[in-house]
């Protein structure tokens, strides 16, 4: 089952009370197979001690989907364990669950401290891989480099199947989102981004708590091609703890480097063995 929220079920005034969670009534939660949507998109959050963050992420999404007429669901992928986090483990997870539940029509994989500013940036997918957190205040609202894929990106269930999902082997913070841009265009697409100011965002100010910079994503990153069908949703294994609330899907999972097992080639095996030398 999953946790759809209709259009225009939610008043906005009742989303910006302060007891948000106790104000919200009237959520649909439904049997998905049962269900048509014109635009049905699953939004997929990576999730590890930012419970601060939720209420104000909900407090911004709800009502600007709701406004440009979008059916959606909220999966909230939350790492347990003692292992560095993976984010791009989880949103593999997340997508792997999601899809049991609805063919959807959009994939969003959005990180719970970015907050849009700009509410007709709109939250669909296309022909391409779409990049929506183009101008985040962090970055003095400019792209840090052209190939930039991070904070919120969508794409199709074909498109992520195709590119084979999000690398698995990126342990801590940094590195998946340029290798997600590498097996994007690797695989034909190109990345579409929205015009003017209707990519900025917001950054919640937090620190990366437990969050270990990834020092060995350069090594990997040189080698995205030989690795993409060999690591990603081909290679994932899972037992994840699932719990239905009132507005979101919470899938637990305690991620360790053994539930990815990849035959890695020679060359990324010496490369790997000098990394760690």
């Amino acid at each position: 089952m999953a946790l759809i929220i209709p259009r225009a079920a939610i008043p906005v005034v009742t989303l910006m009370k302060q007891h948000f969670f106790q104000k919200i009534l009237l959520i649909l939660l439904i049997n998905p197979v049962q269900k048509s949507c014109l635009s049905c998109v699953a939004v997929l959050i990576p999730f590890r001690n930012r419970d601060e963050h939720l209420p104000i992420f909900f407090r911004h999404l709800i009502p600007m989907l709701q406004n440009q007429r979008i059916e959606f669901a909220f999966y909230v992928i939350e790492q347990s364990g003692t292992q560095m986090f993976n984010r791009a483990m989880l949103f593999n997870v997340g997508f792997k669950e999601a899809i049991k539940d609805y063919n959807w029509d959009c994939i969003i994989f959005h990180d719970v401290d970015h907050i849009p500013e700009n509410d007709r940036n709109y939250y669909g997918c296309g022909e391409m891989p779409r990049h929506f957190a183009t101008m985040l205040d962090k970055y003095m609202y400019m792209l840090p480099y052209d190939e930039f894929f991070g904070g919120v990106s969508g794409l199709t269930v074909n498109q992520f199947k195709k590119i084979n999902g999000f690398p698995n082997a990126f342990w801590g913070w940094g590195g998946e989102d340029d290798d997600l841009w590498n097996r994007v265009h690797f695989a034909g697409y190109e990345v579409s981004r929205p015009v003017g100011n209707l990519g900025k965002y917001k950054s919640i100010h937090h620190h990366h708590r437990g969050e270990v910079q990834f020092l060995g994503r350069f090594i990997l990153l040189k080698n995205s091609k030989e690795r993409q069908y060999i690591d990603g949703l081909n290679n994932l294994i899972y037992t994840p703890s699932i719990l239905v609330n009132r507005l979101y899907k919470k899938i637990t999972v305690d991620l360790v480097p053994e539930l990815a097992p990849i035959k890695i080639n020679e060359t990324i095996k010496n490369l790997t063995s000098l990394m760690k030398n």
